[in-house]
């Protein structure tokens, strides 16, 4: 029997990817700017709790470029002329990434974003932070920022089973993350979500249901990471003292393949495997870069000859 012709994206991938979005958005390539805000979280401050989430050392994905003395034109400035003469991109997407983003007063947030967005060839905004940092008014003000360039919200999930947000320390429970998005969604901005697979105190069945909420909530994108064990954490020293089995590659790709089977094909997926600097990664220590790991997941789509959605509203 002939296979069906599976639905390719940009560079043949069969998964939505966050390349073809971007293409498809802005008709040429278009790079993200990590920017940092100096914030913190309400975890770490002691308004929910101390410590932050425990996996969390915000060091293993800030670049070496910048740093939170740096004004949003420095470190601008420090960034953008690497990717423009390295790799010819014109147009950026603004990211403030490291810790919660929306977590201060609206007039300090004010500044920040318009300082980013009216800095030449900025054509986004995006926004990490989590769920109980946002309320509407700063939703209000987003939502007129949003006329001038797309911005989009991106909401740390991590999981949505309530046990495992208490055993990390998140503060907050999924009901909150829920009522958000949704609030966030009525104000006409991108929404997408972050995930984490791999927590020891899930199973896989619980993985699949985390990674799959992107069709119940209706996501524009989705990020998934597969749990790492990063040096200076409350993780990391739970590993220590009784270390336990993390996934391997293969079963990393195979749990993946089997959420993107069943991902609404319209969302798109913009990033499949997380990634902390050697230096501060203690396990678990795959060995493979990038390309090899995307190689993985292109062989198994392939294995099963499926894609993304192929599966969507299959009930199994």
């Amino acid at each position: 029997m002939n296979s069906i012709e599976p639905r390719l994206w940009h560079g043949r991938k069969r998964y939505h990817n966050y390349n073809h979005s971007l293409r498809k958005r802005f008709g040429e390539p278009v790079y993200k700017i990590s920017l940092h805000g100096n914030f913190t979280c309400p975890n770490r401050d002691g308004a929910k709790g101390y410590g932050g989430c425990i996996y969390c050392n915000n060091d293993s994905f800030v670049p070496k470029y910048i740093s939170p003395e740096m004004d949003i034109a420095e470190q601008m400035e420090a960034s953008i002329p690497f990717f423009r003469d390295r790799y010819g991109v014109e147009k950026y997407i603004a990211y403030f990434q490291a810790y919660s983003n929306t977590y201060g007063e609206l007039e300090r947030l004010k500044t920040l974003y318009e300082s980013a967005i009216n800095y030449p060839g900025i054509v986004g905004l995006d926004i990490g932070t989590r769920s109980d940092c946002v309320d509407e008014k700063l939703l209000e003000y987003l939502a007129k920022l949003n006329e001038k360039v797309p911005v989009t919200l991106e909401y740390g999930i991590e999981s949505i089973h309530d046990k495992t947000l208490e055993w990390m320390n998140r503060g907050h429970d999924f009901a909150n993350l829920v009522s958000v998005v949704e609030m966030t969604q009525k104000y006409g901005l991108h929404v997408g979500g972050h995930v984490i697979m791999g927590f020891p105190v899930e199973t896989r069945e619980m993985m699949i249901e985390t990674g799959l909420i992107a069709n119940e909530l209706n996501l524009d994108f989705i990020k998934f990471h597969q749990l790492h064990i990063v040096a200076n954490t409350v993780l990391a020293k739970k590993y220590k003292e009784n270390p336990w089995r993390l996934f391997d590659p293969d079963e990393y790709v195979d749990l993946l393949v089997d959420i993107l089977e069943k991902l609404d094909p319209e969302i798109v997926v913009q990033r499949v495997f997380g990634d902390t600097p050697p230096t501060l990664l203690i396990a678990p220590n795959w060995k493979l870069n990038a390309p090899k790991l995307q190689h993985l997941l292109d062989l198994e789509f392939k294995r099963r000859d499926s894609w993304q959605g192929k599966k969507f509203n299959i009930k199994a």
